[in-house]
């Protein structure tokens, strides 16, 4: 069924009442301008650094980094997923040791991937791979081991084998499971990018952030959260395009 346009409008009310009450609380004065800036001072600090090509130069070097370690972390990720959820075999060899390595705190890591990797972009990557890898192995093996037996058998059937079984009924079976992780390791990938970016550099939101603090620039400060929001949201998005794409025969992505 179509959505109209107030549902269309609906997600975007309360982000808007809280932009209305954050212009009111810094117009009235009860907040500093200089601890929280309205949001007509950030609009403008964006413009500017827009303007200037400055904040396109930060968005590349954060998107470039988002991207490559989402890319190898999706794929090391989607591949044991597949492996350990096909194979008992794979999975009684990898799965205790990844999960182990899972529940280490990946952000625990930045002194270490420092030590490691030292401050160029190898370090910032590392630290998105391994926070992205996690949920996309997680929910690609859970989608696998809970495809319907009852399809599996009817694709048996049909004699379905191999990659034909794999390509028209586990992998299906499992795309709504995989595209939970693929969103959840997008909210992890951004959060992993804020942290990443304090890593000495001269690129990127997160510097941009980092440096702003050091003159107190809370307008671009602010400016830096509000990016990193809507990339998220960004993201998210198309990852639920995907979803309909791919899933138009599951009722629950009509």
């Amino acid at each position: 069924m179509k959505e109209t346009w107030y549902e269309k409008l609906q997600p975007w009310i309360i982000p808007f009442i809280l932009l209305i009450s954050w212009q009111l609380v810094s117009t009235l004065g009860i907040i500093s301008e200089n601890l929280f800036p309205s949001p007509l001072s950030v609009i403008t600090s964006g413009w500017q650094l827009t303007a200037s090509g400055e904040i396109v130069e930060h968005l590349v070097a954060s998107l470039g980094r988002a991207g490559v370690g989402m890319l190898i972390g999706g794929i090391i990720g989607f591949t044991f997923g597949i492996l350990n959820g096909l194979s008992n075999k794979s999975y009684r060899f990898t799965d205790t040791t990844i999960q182990m390595i899972r529940n280490v705190p990946h952000l625990a890591l930045l002194p270490l991937v420092i030590v490691w990797f030292g401050i160029g972009e190898t370090g910032k990557v590392f630290l998105v791979v391994i926070g992205v890898l996690f949920p996309i192995y997680v929910n690609t093996f859970h989608g696998i081991r809970n495809v319907d037996p009852k399809l599996v058998e009817m694709g048996k059937m049909y004699n379905l084998k191999g990659w034909k079984l794999f390509k028209n009924i586990l992998l299906p079976g499992a795309l709504p499971s995989i595209f939970v992780g693929v969103r959840y390791a997008l909210g992890v990938m951004w959060l992993t990018l804020i942290i990443a970016e304090t890593i000495p550099t001269q690129v990127g939101i997160g510097y941009l952030a980092t440096n702003a603090r050091e003159f107190m620039q809370t307008d671009i400060i602010i400016l830096s959260i509000v990016i990193y929001a809507l990339l998220g949201k960004l993201a998210d998005l198309i990852a639920r395009i995907g979803e309909k794409k791919l899933l138009t025969w599951n009722e629950s992505y009509k």
